[in-house]
């Protein structure tokens, strides 16, 4: 009961801190608040007995990614667009397109769940680690989607630091 109760309260943070990052109008406020909702999701990782994943979320995740989104936010010094005013166009297009992407979204997930179970079970996962596990999956079934993920994030970096080049030479 008390693990349900815990799952409840970490599923609930996580959805309404997701909601605070976007809401909010400060940038660096949202990026505080994204670091307390990878602490929320790294304690969700640990009450799946995922600790190796718990690790990864608070070092690269809470560590690494937010620095970077900090130095971003900090480089971009955005006084000027903060005062323009937040809802700008039409927004009751926008929240259709929201409302037809959530129903996309239940529905593709409703297939999910009916799918077929996968071959890794809590046994295989308790002779090995589940860094093991983790690893062989992501390197054998879904090395495709990791190397396309990585290019894009490659491509990331080159951009921001083409934008942040020519923000300095200005």
């Amino acid at each position: 009961m008390l693990a349900e109760g815990i799952f409840a309260y970490l599923a609930a943070a996580i959805i309404v801190l997701s909601i605070l990052v976007v809401t909010r109008r400060n940038p660096v406020h949202s990026v505080l608040l994204m670091l307390l909702l990878f602490f929320h999701i790294a304690a969700l990782y640990l009450t799946l007995d995922a600790e190796f994943l718990a690790a990864i979320q608070v070092i690269v995740y809470a560590g690494a990614i937010l620095v970077l989104f900090l130095f971003v936010i900090l480089l971009l010094n955005l006084k000027e667009e903060m005062v323009v005013s937040r809802y700008i166009g039409p927004w009751p297009l926008g929240l259709m397109a929201a409302l037809g992407l959530l129903f996309m979204i239940t529905l593709s997930l409703r297939s999910f769940v009916a799918g077929p179970s996968g071959q890794i079970t809590a046994a295989l996962i308790k002779t090995e680690t589940h860094t093991k596990v983790l690893g062989k999956i992501l390197f054998t079934e879904y090395i495709y989607p990791f190397e396309i993920v990585s290019m894009v994030l490659l491509v990331a970096i080159i951009g921001a630091i083409v934008l942040a080049k020519k923000k300095l030479r200005s």
